[in-house]
């Protein structure tokens, strides 16, 4: 009897014991854009300062094994939400406004359905305005934020989205930079805890920021610290006029991770005054790799740490993420190297909520080793591929995807569409940079029936156009 409403029910029949069942946890998952596993203190950085997310990680349990569920952020966020790994979920193109289906059951409708308050201030990328992939009709009460990924690289919004109302900042519009996106997003999320507390619900608050993802723009209060601190190597220069130019890019980069900091350690403070420190649960993760050799960083900050490769690749600085869970009084604070990912969060944040799971899925919940009770399940293999997409057409190619699979230490790589499997023995090569699909051929083959039998056909996706564009 794992979940709550079970236990609830088998002591139905007795008042003293009834009384004593913990409510289920508040719960505050926090994922970051685009920042690498090595980009915070806990995990070995020495040039940034993350005193908040440290003390979030010395308070409980830091993750080694945990991974995103993709190397790029719309098909990640489409694991996260609907607990399925991408050969199965809904959304695998990264365009930002390709739509979750209606019949998609995501993990806020499964909290909402459990009588949890649901939130999310952010960057969404599952549906644009006038889609059924908005939040709103995806589970969460309250949205406030970016809707489509490609709006969200703009930290300075022209406009931001309050459920289906449109927020309209025209002094970002005019050039005059007045209003930066994540400081009304944290801003309004704190809020949100304040009214959680007075409704004497559970709550679940989901906080996926833009910051460090490009553009790499920061007020100077978080350049400030680093300016004497951090060797520039150059302006960065966006090619396609997309981005803002940056003339202190490194400094930028350090500054809006600092930021992120700042949001989590104003949460932390908010929870503990509000006296929900005992019965809070926080996350903290980021939705992919890093992208710092994206912007020609050249591995200034170590953003991957030890790995290799990053955002857009599916060797393990794409895919590998920081992973904190923290829970005052019930989380046995430490470092654990479960290998999990994406799609274990929807279960396991049902069992925290005793609320059922929907069927089909491809996650695992983590629960009895965030609790350190029961016998954790394990994955017999952990899986990822992002398939060629064509905008145009809305069609993907017909073709092997790049892929990647792990089981055990094994880990498999396609690195293109149709390039046979690499494979490295993660026990023995972290870096992954001895191949030895040669030497092992019975593995490949078992590894290539996974990468085989884990998929289905994705569908074809388009996105939907936004009246409101001009504005950004």
């Amino acid at each position: 009897m794992n979940s709550r409403r079970q236990f609830l029910k088998y002591l139905a029949g007795s008042p003293a014991l009834l009384a004593q069942a913990p409510p289920p946890p508040n719960i505050i998952f926090v994922m970051a854009d685009d920042l690498g596993y090595g980009d915070l203190g806990c995990y070995g950085q020495k040039l940034i300062q993350t005193p908040n997310i440290d003390r979030l990680a010395a308070e409980g349990i830091r993750f080694t094994d945990a991974y995103a569920g993709c190397t790029v952020c719309a098909p990640s966020r489409s694991v996260l939400m609907t607990g399925k790994h991408t050969g199965h979920t809904s959304v695998r193109a990264n365009t930002g406004g390709v739509p979750l289906l209606p019949e998609d059951v995501t993990v806020a409708e499964v909290l909402q359905k459990a009588g949890y308050t649901t939130a999310g201030f952010g960057k969404w990328g599952l549906g644009d305005i006038g889609s059924e992939g908005v939040p709103w009709k995806q589970g969460f009460d309250t949205f406030f934020g970016y809707l489509h990924q490609i709006h969200a690289h703009y930290q300075y919004p022209g406009f931001l989205f309050q459920n289906e109302e449109v927020v309209p900042y025209r002094d970002n519009n005019g050039g005059y930079k007045e209003i930066y996106g994540n400081d009304m997003i944290a801003r309004l999320a704190d809020g949100f805890l304040h009214e959680a507390k007075m409704k004497k619900k559970p709550f679940f608050l989901y906080l996926p920021l833009t910051l460090p993802h490009l553009e790499l723009l920061v007020p100077a209060d978080s350049m400030q610290p680093y300016d004497k601190t951090i060797v520039e190597d150059g302006p960065y220069r966006d090619k396609r006029n997309h981005y803002a130019h940056q003339n202190k890019p490194r400094t930028a980069y350090a500054g809006m991770v600092s930021r992120v900091d700042r949001y989590v350690g104003k949460l932390m403070e908010t929870v503990k005054e509000l006296g929900m420190e005992g019965n809070t649960i926080f996350f903290f993760c980021s939705d992919n790799g890093t992208a710092t050799p994206i912007w020609n960083d050249k591995g200034y900050f170590n953003s991957a740490g030890p790995f290799r490769g990053h955002k857009t690749n599916f060797y393990e600085g794409g895919l590998r993420t920081p992973m904190i869970a923290r829970w005052k009084g019930r989380i046995k604070p430490g470092v654990n190297n479960l290998p999990w990912y994406f799609p274990d969060v929807l279960p396991t944040l049902a069992e925290l909520a005793g609320a059922p799971v929907p069927a089909g899925i491809d996650g695992i919940s983590v629960v009895p080793t965030l609790l350190g009770k029961g016998t954790q399940k394990k994955h017999d293999y952990l899986y990822w591929e992002l398939p060629k997409y064509d905008k145009a057409s809305g069609k993907f190619a017909d073709e092997v995807p790049a892929q990647a699979v792990r089981m055990g230490n094994w880990k498999g790589v396609r690195p293109a569409p149709g390039a046979p499997l690499e494979l490295y023995d993660l026990a023995k090569d972290i870096g992954e940079k001895n191949n030895v699909a040669a030497r092992f051929p019975a593995i490949v083959k078992k590894l290539e029936a996974i990468c085989q039998q884990a998929r289905t056909a994705p569908r074809e996706q388009k996105d939907i156009p936004n009246p409101h564009w001009a504005n950004v």
